[in-house]
């Protein structure tokens, strides 16, 4: 098990691409709504063995970023360029992102698409080489992180995380690290996941070809990580800061209720974990063993305490790679309406079937609706 708590650095903005819509206002909307986004898949582009999805609506890689430079950009590098863009800004940049700013950017294998199509053009082709270079480049898990650092002029510190789930915590985590290392002062840091054929594909096979539970979704979300010092420069008070982070390792589902419940009372021991100091929660919400043992975890830790529950994945879907980094978004979106969050706390809790179990408190500084 390993241990980060770090007091101080602060989460200050976010943004987000989601099955709610293609900017923050699309997610506050639909989460403050509660809007269910499953809906039937189209056939005629793509071939999928689920009949349903939750998809980023009318997603179009070139409508969102323009002709120049996205002839061969996949739709995962897409979703993360469009999200830190919103984060970033145009023209009139967001104060306090410059050259040196680093990003921490959470996936799982990259675009699944990506390595497939590339790899069945260099079997079916006339020759193997005879492949479109300039797709290359997607067929590496780092495609997304680099090529966008390379579109918003961002020259520090870049690295792709890949932890299943909790990537988004990972994520988090790695750019705190860069932080106290003094390697960047301001880190932008979330995940991506694409919805593709090659991945409705695999994930239909990893399940032995039974279909149900929660449907595939896609987006990304990222958050502006920077230390309050530099907040302060810029005019900035801040949406939250990470009091601690906890990760482990679970064999099997039967592990996952004493893995988390230790990481629970690890991150309780430092405080905000109270009944009077946690406001809500957002667990990985996973049907069959899992869920079930990261609800029985819970409630042997947190006991009688009745903390809001946030709904995430019910709502958007298996988002996988980046179902982390949207809890953590939706305790970020739901915290800026609701006035009793100031000062309180959220928990974050993640578990899957390949065994990684994490979570991480967050404590609320308020704030109105944007």
């Amino acid at each position: 098990m390993t241990t980060l708590a770090e007091r101080g650095p602060l989460i200050s903005a976010w943004a987000a691409v989601s099955p709610w819509g293609r900017d923050a206002t699309g997610f506050r909307a639909g989460l403050h709504g509660a809007r269910a986004t499953e809906a039937a898949v189209d056939t005629d582009r793509w071939s999928v063995p689920q009949p349903s999805a939750c998809l980023v609506p009318d997603f179009d890689i070139r409508e969102s970023l323009g002709r120049k430079g996205t002839r061969s950009m996949d739709r995962v590098t897409g979703l993360a360029v469009t999200a830190l863009g919103q984060l970033v800004g145009g023209e009139d940049r967001l104060p306090g992102i410059g050259p040196d700013t680093g990003l921490a950017l959470g996936t799982s294998t990259g675009s699944a698409q990506s390595i497939m199509d590339f790899t069945r053009d260099s079997l079916v082709g006339e020759k193997p080489f005879f492949v479109d270079p300039a797709r290359f480049p997607n067929t590496v898990m780092n495609c997304a992180a680099g090529q966008s650092a390379i579109w918003h002029g961002l020259k520090g510190p870049n690295t792709t995380i890949a932890g299943g789930r909790a990537t988004g915590l990972l994520a988090l985590q790695y750019a705190l690290r860069l932080q106290r290392a003094e390697r960047a002062s301001t880190v932008l840091c979330g995940a991506v996941e694409e919805y593709s054929t090659a991945r409705a594909w695999l994930d239909w096979h990893s399940r032995g070809g039974v279909t149900g539970g929660t449907p595939l979704g896609e987006g990304a979300a990222v958050w502006l990580m920077e230390t309050a010092e530099t907040a302060r420069e810029h005019g900035r008070s801040g949406l939250a800061t990470v009091e601690g982070l906890e990760f482990g390792f679970a064999t099997g589902p039967e592990e996952i209720r004493s893995v988390l419940a230790g990481c629970l009372r690890a991150l309780g021991e430092r405080g905000g974990l109270g009944p009077d100091e946690l406001w809500a929660v957002a667990t990985s919400q996973l049907p069959g063993p899992e869920g079930e043992a990261e609800q029985a975890a819970l409630h042997e830790v947190l006991g009688d305490a009745q903390p809001r529950t946030l709904p995430c994945a019910e709502l958007i879907g298996d988002t996988y790679a980046a179902s982390a980094a949207f809890q953590i978004t939706t305790v970020l979106a739901e915290a800026e309406r609701d006035g009793s969050s100031a000062g309180r706390t959220a928990l974050v809790t993640s578990v899957e079937r390949d065994g990684v179990v994490a979570a991480g408190v967050f404590r609320l500084l308020g704030g109105e609706e944007r």
